[in-house]
């Protein structure tokens, strides 16, 4: 299969790029994929492609850019000069812009890819049913919520002209198919992006580093963990080291220099810019602690299943997506009330005071990523793309394998379950 993947890619900086590099990193070690035509933005520096293991062919076709009008034109321009077999669309509603037409232009194609009569599916982080527009940074207008729900509304129901659209997360799934009536909608788990090898859980000498990982400044705002650290400080004799590791948000831009300006006083306080994709392993393994400064969620946590893949305790906001996706997947963690730095510092000081309970913590994270690593995860779409093709044939319908599919994967689980229990 020559299969298309319609991505931002590092070193780009929007939305999802690096999921985006994970789902090019392993669908190349599929069996049955034969080609990967990466269709991506445009970016001064050439694509991180600097893979270790043998895979298959990728060729790179940067095609859009981040607000374009003409992004439809050369995305669709992309497709029909490589012919690919399928288009994967990895996307979320500003993946193609924060301004309306671009960002509704680029969510019809896969639409358009369907009346082509190419099999498609799209990944849909977020929905926006469950997106705070204020928080989010889009707009606090009531009448602008209005407007863009309607918008919303209108391009879900585009984007599930998909022959199946994939989303993270069980809500998700059954708030699409209860209020658009939907039966092309599959739960493809988001998949943790690396395995390593299990860690020793032990901590590098020096001040004990408690991290937040992302980009901020809409709904991440890491004002609530710098206080919530000088609130242990002031009460406890722990060597701590704040480090804030990403970029500001698109749509917030200067926020973290602002950030910086305002807490200058403050002791071992780092931000490290923007961390390239071999810099990530260094960033997590030197951590104590994972925070997790939202005061909303957009989907499920990329951040989170990093984390757990290199078996980090996490500190984690009481809210819908988390909780769901703590449950759903075996994560733990503490919680703590989003908007309050004095419970975010209980969370902290619990999990970096008591040895016994980060360990803890730190083994079952990496035991709930270890679950569900990327290899599966594309394995999952390989076999949906097959589905397709099946259901393309007339010999069955898309819903009915999707149902087949989930029935099996909740069976599966429940062997698991049994199995541990055994042991």
């Amino acid at each position: 299969m020559k299969l298309a993947i319609v991505t931002a890619y590092p070193p780009s900086k929007v939305t999802l790029t690096e999921y985006g590099y994970h789902l090019v990193k392993h669908f190349r070690l599929q069996k049955e994929v034969t080609e990967i035509v990466l269709i991506t933005d445009k970016t001064k520096e050439a694509k991180d492609l600097s893979f270790t293991e043998e895979g298959c062919k990728i060729t790179v076709k940067e095609c859009w850019s981040f607000n374009s009008y003409k992004n439809v034109f050369g995305i669709m321009g992309a497709i029909a000069d490589t012919k690919p077999d399928a288009v994967l669309f990895n996307l979320q509603f500003l993946k193609f812009g924060d301004k309306k037409v671009p960002a509704a232009l680029g969510l019809m194609l896969p639409l358009i890819c369907k009346l082509k009569g190419i099999p498609t599916i799209s990944l849909l982080h977020n929905i926006l049913e469950q997106v705070d527009l204020e928080n989010a940074g889009i707009t606090k207008s009531s009448f602008l919520k209005k407007a863009y729900n309607f918008i919303g509304a209108s391009l879900t129901k585009v984007i599930l002209s998909s022959d199946i659209l994939a989303v993270t997360i069980s809500k998700y799934k059954g708030i699409l198919e209860s209020k658009y009536k939907s039966r092309n909608v599959a739960l493809i788990p988001h998949g943790a992006f690396e395995t390593p090898p299990e860690p020793t859980y032990q901590l590098p000498k020096g001040p004990k580093q408690v991290m937040a990982f992302g980009k901020f400044g809409t709904y991440k705002k890491v004002e609530i963990l710098i206080d919530a650290v000088e609130i242990i400080r002031q009460r406890t004799k722990q060597d701590i080291e704040i480090v804030i590791a990403g970029t500001d948000s698109p749509n917030t831009p200067g926020y973290l220099n602002e950030v910086s300006k305002k807490y200058k006083h403050v002791d071992q306080l780092r931000f490290t810019g923007y961390v390239a994709e071999e810099d990530v392993p260094v960033i997590f393994n030197d951590s104590a602690v994972v925070v997790f400064p939202y005061t909303s969620t957009t989907g499920s946590s990329g951040v989170l299943h990093q984390a757990g893949s290199y078996g980090k305790a996490v500190a984690l906001p009481d809210l819908g997506d988390l909780s769901i996706l703590v449950k759903e997947e075996g994560y733990k963690g503490e919680f703590f009330e989003p908007e309050s730095a004095e419970s975010l510092a209980d969370a902290i000081e619990n999990i970096i005071t008591y040895d016994d309970y980060r360990e803890e913590l730190s083994k079952i994270n990496y035991k709930a990523a270890c679950s569900l690593p990327m290899s599966d995860i594309t394995q999952m779409y390989v076999d949906y793309f097959a589905a397709i093709q099946m259901a393309k044939a007339g010999n069955i319908s898309i819903d009915t394998i999707i149902a087949e599919r989930e029935k099996e994967r909740e069976m599966e689980k429940e062997r698991e379950a049994v199995e541990l229990l055994v042991k």
